[in-house]
């Protein structure tokens, strides 16, 4: 197991290297000079190119690359020159609420997923097959953002039992309750989609295990359905589930930048887009690699633990 594992993290790096090479091009390739986008109506002559010299933005583009790259290396992702603090503090910071935001939707999207993709496989055809279908095309179908703000004009400005927007409340508040309230809709909205796919893959995969001659075999000798299912036809069916879960992973944490922009969250995304506007280049290109190295580190957690369900996958 620790080969693979290492195995596993060697093979991210190339990964992570190639996310970085694209994310500093497409930076480089805005148009404009970020100097006069950041200065604005101080922006003369010499304020411009003595920023553009604090910047390093005065050095060829392949130079600047490896200086940023380097300096990333040793745990220095530069300095946020709108924030005016270092870029990994802000990050961190912002990252532990994208984080609770999009950890809630996760696991709220694989116990239900899951839990509607057993009972619509257990049930064929039936009742509860065909309503659960239905439920999950249409979530499939809703967009989250819209779906966020028909929650907001619904249960926040019309019935007014939750909170319209951010993560605690302005005035009083801060505590558990306070966030869950804040939660509830931004973590469902968020779930809707990630649940429906989770949920069809999850039918496809138990539907192919209950075919399978051990099924039969422990039907055979008087185990019971309930053990059937939930015991054994789940277990090897979650071999088939849990890659879907870590592509569902990267979509709840890509899907948390336009949901935090609805519900005024302040996340990554959000941070981000208030970067991307205010022309911070190292607070832009620090919080995308930072999201997507998480995201591949994930990724291995997904597949060590499909590998302890099936030792071959090692081979």
């Amino acid at each position: 197991m620790g080969s693979y594992i290492l195995k596993r993290l060697f093979s991210a790096i190339p990964v992570l290297l190639g996310i970085t090479i694209i994310v500093f091009a497409i930076m480089a390739l805005i148009p404009g000079d970020p100097a006069t986008a950041i200065l604005g109506s101080y922006a003369t002559p010499e304020n411009v190119e003595k920023l553009n010299r604090d910047l390093g933005l005065d050095k060829p583009a392949v130079a600047r690359y490896f200086i940023w790259l380097g300096n990333m290396l040793t745990g220095d992702f530069g300095q946020s020159f709108a924030l005016n603090r270092p870029v990994i503090d802000e990050v961190l910071e912002r990252f532990n609420a994208t984080l609770v935001l999009a950890g809630t939707a996760f696991v709220l999207c694989c116990f239900l997923g899951i839990l509607a993709g057993v009972i619509s496989a257990s049930r064929q055809y039936g009742f509860a097959d065909k309503a659960i279908t239905f439920v999950v095309l249409l979530g499939i179908s809703i967009p989250s953002f819209f779906l966020g703000m028909m929650m907001i004009l619904l249960f926040a400005v019309n019935l007014r039992w939750l909170p319209v927007s951010g993560m605690y409340a302005i005035y009083g508040g801060g505590d558990l309750w306070d966030l869950l309230k804040h939660l509830v809709m931004p973590a469902a909205a968020l779930a809707v989609v990630a649940t429906g796919v989770i949920a069809r893959l999850s039918r496809s995969a138990m539907l192919e295990v209950l075919r399978q001659d051990f099924i039969r075999t422990a039907r055979a000798k008087g185990v019971s359905e309930r053990r059937v299912i939930w015991g054994h036809a789940l277990r090897a069916a979650m071999v088939s589930i849990i890659p879907v879960l870590g592509i569902q992973a990267g979509f709840v944490l890509s899907g948390a930048v336009y949901i935090e922009i609805v519900f005024q969250w302040p996340g990554v995304g959000r941070m981000l887009v208030d970067a991307i506007l205010k022309r911070d280049i190292l607070l832009v290109q620090g919080g995308v690699v930072f999201v997507a190295a998480c995201y591949v580190l994930f990724n291995i957690m997904v597949d060590v633990a499909q590998s302890l369900l099936d030792p071959r996958i090692k081979t």
